[in-house]
């Protein structure tokens, strides 16, 4: 299988940006466990602070990949747009977040995203994106 893991605005200041919330290890360091863990995978990461590259980059893959890990994010409250981009192509997308949407302030309860999503996996840290991972392996082997 071949996975585009996608990350919005702020993600690359994972490891250092509200520990309490998103933890102490930057994404680049568990993105090269997660290769480890899917060693028969192609994984693929893009990450981006700008909605159109976000955009770009969820049609540039739609007939490369066979499904994206999304956390948006952001964006995931406030863009039709990337919900457009979801629903027009036709690969499975799930959307994760690493913290608890919904223990979190009232404005991050609404996801834009959440329906074009073939599922949304949010709270369990990191581990996260491994479990979107195994959703997409798992829809795999079920087609």
């Amino acid at each position: 299988m071949k996975i585009l893991i996608l990350n919005g605005p702020n993600l690359n200041l994972l490891g250092t940006r509200e520990k309490t919330i998103y933890g102490s290890e930057s994404f680049d360091q568990y993105f090269e466990e997660l290769m480890r863990v899917f060693p028969d995978f192609t994984l693929e990461y893009f990450q981006s602070n700008v909605e159109g590259e976000i955009i770009n980059k969820i049609h540039e893959v739609r007939f490369s990949f066979d499904g994206i890990v999304l956390n948006a994010a952001a964006y995931t409250h406030t863009s039709v747009a990337i919900r457009d981009a979801i629903s027009a192509v036709d690969i499975p997308i799930v959307e994760v977040h690493i913290s608890n949407v919904h223990k979190r302030e009232a404005f991050r309860h609404t996801s834009m995203i959440s329906a074009s999503c073939v599922g949304v996996i949010a709270g369990f840290g990191l581990d996260s994106y491994r479990l979107g991972v195994e959703a997409l392996s798992k829809m795999n082997q079920d087609k």
